[in-house]
């Protein structure tokens, strides 16, 4: 059914990855997602908060002889649609699954990041069939009951970069995060400046989920294996995943491993790319 959509070639701007860019049907959504890769196991990468697929074309690029790559962007994000309402984990992982079918890919891999983490999980828990595998780098794991908070208070902090972000050019966001984010190959600041641009406020300024999202619940429903990784929490870094709450999650889902990344914060893959792929790559091919 691939050969049934529209597609033309990604501009160049976005990642040094030769991305495909195609829009589906899914869930009463437009959802527009990126293609790439050669490979026979299909990978669905799903993106954080204020990014969208593009940002993930050094992974494309990296994995793309091994996988078959498929990067959506999330309701509000990106080129998809961006309805007001409802933006919870549940209901992204609701456009995810929709997706998913609508493409006609049999159980592929799935990773996402932070926000994108969350959908993967709450996807792998409610369509237990959906999926052979998936790796969450970084979701909101935490162990008292201020994950919601978390959720809130990052989407506020994105609102007021939002408003800011409304008079500057793609040149000087992509200058200011080079600033912010010294670690950071340069391959990742045109994709990250062009999504920074394309958020839609439906998302930054939509309501409280109507779903919260309790992590716990959700892994006791997992049954297929997943890498679950981490960064430097507090006070060594900014990853959201500490060692306490990876060990809780351990131990709620027996089919959950943890890999580490030191000296990387919550934008693991960003900050120490080589670590990132050498921990992941194993644990995909190993379920492909």
């Amino acid at each position: 059914m691939w050969d049934l959509l529209t597609s033309h070639a990604e501009s160049g701007r976005e990642s040094p990855t030769v991305w495909t860019e195609h829009d589906i049907e899914a869930n009463g959504l437009t959802m527009h997602y990126r293609r790439a890769g050669n490979g026979a196991t299909p990978l669905v990468l799903v993106h954080g908060a204020t990014d969208n697929g593009g940002c993930w074309g050094r992974v494309a690029a990296s994995l793309g002889d091994r996988f078959a790559i498929f990067a959506p962007d999330a309701r509000g994000h990106g080129k998809s649609s961006a309805p007001i309402g409802d933006y919870s984990s549940t209901t992204m992982a609701t456009d995810l699954a929709a997706f998913i079918g609508a493409i006609g890919i049999d159980q592929p891999l799935v990773m996402g990041h932070s926000m994108g983490a969350n959908t993967t999980l709450a996807l792998v828990a409610g369509w237990p069939e959906l999926a052979r595998a998936a790796v969450l780098e970084d979701p909101v794991f935490r162990l008292d009951a201020s994950a919601e908070q978390e959720i809130e208070a990052r989407r506020a902090r994105m609102r007021a970069e939002f408003d800011r972000r409304q008079s500057e050019t793609h040149a000087e966001i992509v200058a200011a995060g080079k600033v912010a984010h010294p670690a950071w190959h340069d391959d990742e600041f045109e994709a990250w400046a062009d999504a920074k641009k394309r958020v839609s406020a439906a998302f930054l300024f939509a309501g409280p989920a109507r779903a919260p999202f309790d992590w716990r619940a959700l892994l006791s429903r997992v049954r297929v294996p997943v890498l679950l990784v981490t960064a430097d929490a507090p006070p060594l870094g900014n990853g959201i995943v500490t060692a306490g709450a990876a060990d809780v999650a351990k131990g709620i889902c027996p089919t959950l491993a943890v890999a580490h990344v030191p000296g990387a914060g919550h934008n693991i893959r960003r900050e120490r790319f080589e670590a990132f792929i050498g921990q992941v790559l194993p644990f995909l091919a190993s379920h492909a």
